[in-house]
């Protein structure tokens, strides 16, 4: 029998950008988050990451809450606005500065290299004349590569001088990039496992870097395939083929279960809960990086 005694050392979290509606993806994705702090008998919170306003689709936030409660999904606190802690990354970013760890740059994506790795141009200072407001902050890395072990994925090697160099944590425009956020709120939150899907995998890197400088503890990471087409282009958001908006939620959540390794009986919403959170294990995960939205489902899965 599972103990279900409350654990407040797990926190769990599942943070959709607004720039759409929940779409199969993201569901997943919060489906196995909520499912993780379930099952840890933990917390489990929504952040919105809505750093990037001219990204936004109007109403999208909302949207995604209103079909997370429709699924039956809640959040344990607040939902949290990234949009108001700015103060919080200004402090980080400033921290960082302050103690030599990183740098303006008045370099434009246009000028790096076709690899795309930045050479370390701005390092020791920009030109004379350029205004630090209208430059980039980039943290500095060195040679020490960065190890962990993904629940799903395995162990994961991570050398950030030869993948992407020093890295912008402020864009040029004045807003916060995502890898220096993510690692603040992600502590502010105390966020003790990030799940999420692989396609941020290689960001995982960066944010455990910028935590060391910052002296934050470092979560665990489960990185989930990403749902794709059959020629592994990532699945739409405006794909109109989508169960989570053609599908009743209890066949959408099974779906889900299916694509994540579950195989769960047609029964309703609250039955296929109350199976998944009894059968519920990291292991089944398929150990892939994407895999068809729909793989091994058949059509009587696909019906309420």
């Amino acid at each position: 029998m599972r103990d279900c005694s409350p654990n407040p050392a797990y926190v769990g979290r599942f943070a959709p950008s607004p720039t759409g509606d929940l779409h199969f993806g993201s569901l997943t994705a919060a489906l196995a988050s909520y499912l993780q702090a379930r099952t840890m008998n933990g917390q489990w919170l929504l952040r919105i990451e809505d750093l990037d306003p001219p990204r936004e689709v109007a109403g999208s936030a909302d949207r995604i809450i209103a079909d997370l409660r429709r699924f039956g999904m809640e959040p344990d606190r607040a939902i949290m606005y990234q949009s108001c802690r700015r103060e919080a990354y200004t402090l980080a970013s400033t921290r960082l500065l302050d103690s030599g760890l990183a740098f303006y740059c008045s370099c434009s994506r246009k000028s790096l290299p076709a690899s795309g790795i930045y050479p370390g141009t701005c390092r020791n200072g920009i030109s004379p004349g350029i205004r630090k407001r209208n430059c980039a902050i980039r943290v500095k890395v060195a040679a020490q590569p960065i190890e962990f072990t993904d629940v799903v994925q395995g162990l994961q090697r991570q050398d950030l001088q030869t993948s992407c160099g020093d890295f912008v944590i402020r864009r040029a425009d004045g807003l916060t990039a995502y890898q220096l956020a993510v690692v603040v709120d992600d502590a502010h939150q105390g966020v003790t496992e990030v799940v999420r899907g692989a396609d941020l995998l290689d960001s995982t890197g960066r944010q455990i870097w910028l935590q060391q400088k910052l002296g934050l503890s470092t979560p665990g990471y489960l990185h989930l395939p990403v749902a794709a087409l059959h020629d592994g282009s990532k699945l739409s958001k405006r794909l109109g083929s989508d169960p989570v908006r053609n599908l009743p939620p209890a066949a959408a959540l099974r779906s889900a279960l299916k694509f994540l390794g579950h195989e769960a009986p047609a029964l309703s919403l609250a039955g296929t809960w109350q199976w998944a959170l009894e059968n519920w294990s990291p292991a089944l995960i398929p150990r892939q990086q994407t895999r068809p939205w729909n793989a091994g489902l058949q059509q009587n899965q696909l019906r309420a």
